[in-house]
């Protein structure tokens, strides 16, 4: 008998008319099988001359929604003190997510975590599936993306430690799919102000509650990667007054506006770029010791962040397509209405 049988709920699986006592004992008899060997959702039983005997009830996969997604980076692959926990599998129409999204609760909010680079650190910056991970998150029924990033500073007033809360960035990336428009549709969203500043001053005053030093606003410049910075390119960033230098951050936030998502991230500073003097004597051991205290102090400011962070958002990212779709709604096919489904549905009928 399949292992799983041992859990059948006969009135909910074959309808009335089947005991469990009964199914059980023609599954164990032989009497009857499951169509397949090695499924692990079967359709229906079959006699032994090969005769439909009942059909499954197809299972509808659980639904919930969840307001509150986590996407961690270089040394966050996973949430401590998340409880009543799941994993899903989400499939989108712009691919894979870089692994599976964990659901759970935390501060008793629901909250997807999403490991930026695949547990295992797996995926380069420029390899991460951006789109995807966004849409996903979009789909569970996120409104607000809490983003978290490990950073090189460009300012000597930026020690290793300290976090930024960024409310700017500069593109340098050139190989990053960065819009979920195109291919027969049209949009331009606003994006003089990238992140949210309603949930940015939240992660702000998060750190400042947990007694961790951060810094409010600042220029995060995303380059591409994955080499880090020739010391020609981090004195120009330099001396254009950028703040700190990651390969992630500023893809996220693109596609998270054009989501009408709020965007907001945890910057945390694990070493100062090329440009510091003292550069070379750095050790890699002291840049993981780094990064792992700014692990664990990035999770206590995320559980201060949901214990205060009310469902209503006061900013206007969640209307930041209405006026921004310049396609011609005659001209939009059907494919494309589907593709973007999760993303412009609401204005494209």
């Amino acid at each position: 008998m399949a292992p799983w049988a041992q859990g059948l709920n006969t009135r909910a699986e074959f309808g009335a008319g089947f005991s469990r006592a009964a199914v059980c004992g023609l599954l164990a008899s032989g009497i009857w099988q499951f169509r397949g060997v090695g499924v692990e959702r079967p359709t229906c039983l079959l006699n032994r001359s090969g005769e439909r005997v009942a059909k499954l009830k197809k299972r509808t996969p659980k639904k919930e929604s969840v307001k509150i997604g986590i996407i961690g980076g270089s040394g966050l692959y996973h949430m401590a003190g998340l409880t009543n926990t799941r994993e899903v599998r989400m499939k989108t129409p712009f691919g894979d997510p870089s692994d599976a999204i964990v659901i759970g609760t935390l501060e008793d909010r629901r909250v997807a975590f999403l490991a930026r680079h695949g547990r295992g650190h797996r995926l380069m910056p420029s390899e991460v599936n951006y789109p995807a991970n966004i849409c996903a998150m979009k789909l569970l029924g996120a409104e607000r993306i809490i983003s978290v990033s490990a950073v090189g500073s460009l300012r000597e007033d930026l020690p290793p430690l300290d976090f930024l809360i960024p409310d700017q960035f500069f593109d340098r990336t050139r190989s990053r799919i960065s819009t979920f428009f195109g291919r027969g549709i049209v949009a331009h969203i606003s994006f003089d102000k990238p992140t949210c500043a309603h949930l940015s001053a939240h992660l702000a005053d998060a750190c400042d509650r947990a007694g961790i030093k951060a810094h409010r606003g600042g220029t995060y410049v995303c380059m591409e990667g994955p080499q880090f910075s020739t010391l020609a390119e981090s004195h120009t960033y330099r001396q254009l007054r950028f703040d700190v230098i990651g390969m992630t951050n500023l893809t996220e936030a693109k596609l998270a506006r054009e989501a009408e998502l709020c965007y907001a991230a945890f910057a945390m500073i694990t070493d100062y770029d090329c440009w510091y003097p003292q550069h070379g004597t750095v050790t890699l051991e002291e840049i993981i010791s780094n990064l792992n205290r700014n692990t664990d102090n990035v999770q206590r400011a995320i559980r201060e962040v949901l214990r205060v962070l009310g469902d209503e958002r006061k900013c206007k990212c969640g209307s930041a397509l209405a006026h921004a779709i310049l396609t011609d709604r005659r001209y939009i096919s059907r494919v494309v209405k589907k593709r973007l489904a999760p993303i412009i549905g609401k204005y494209i009928s």
